[in-house]
């Protein structure tokens, strides 16, 4: 049977859907251009007529991922009341994004990220989204009093994403898992009691 002519769009989310599990399967190393354009039903020139390297194909799926991310981010920030919540959601939800997408992340990291281009891509902006998110939570929590000024939020900031990357290594390289909950905490806490002013008030 043939298959419906897509349009450019709708082939390119086809092309970035089946990447995104092949790649969750396989890891970058072995992942294959080829292999996406035989489970979508079309020939390897397709694939390559919209990414022309099998790294741009993997830049795109993180660009996708990036943009669900935010999605649910932004908005979950105001469920919560206090800083101590605010603060443990936005670091448990980092970590969990680690967790869920091992592949992917490991991906950015060892890919993307060292690209002497890398301030330029689209990826590079959806993370200052992202970490933008967190250094909010923090300057709120200044403008709030509950934390001290004498830190700089770009500091706090790096302290959160520089911790749960190094919780985070020996995962990514599939040499066991690291506990959401435990990691989440102990950030949390370091950061939190660091900071408190007098007049913080922490959950028991």
């Amino acid at each position: 049977m043939t298959r419906a002519r897509l349009r450019p769009d709708e082939r390119i989310a086809e092309l970035v859907a089946a990447s995104r599990v092949l790649l969750a399967e396989v890891g970058y190393e072995r992942f294959l251009p080829a292999e996406v354009a035989r489970r979508c039903g079309v020939s390897e020139a397709t694939v390559y007529r919209y990414f022309p390297t099998k790294r741009d194909l993997l830049a795109q799926v993180a660009v996708a991922w990036f943009e669900e991310i935010l999605v649910a981010l932004e908005p979950g920030v105001t469920k919560h009341e206090s800083t101590y919540e605010r603060l443990r959601y936005v670091v448990r939800y980092a970590v969990e994004v680690v967790r869920h997408e091992p592949t992917l992340t490991r991906f950015i990291f060892n890919e993307l990220r060292p690209d002497p281009e890398f301030r330029s891509t689209a990826i590079h902006q959806l993370n200052r989204r992202f970490t933008g998110v967190v250094s909010q939570v923090l300057r709120d929590a200044v403008a709030r009093d509950d934390f001290r000024d004498d830190v700089t939020v770009e500091l706090l900031r790096d302290m959160i994403f520089g911790g749960i990357e190094h919780q985070a290594w020996a995962y990514l390289r599939g040499e066991g898992d690291f506990p959401i909950d435990r990691t989440t905490d102990g950030i949390t806490t370091v950061i939190y009691r660091g900071m408190a002013t007098d007049s913080a008030t922490e959950p028991s």
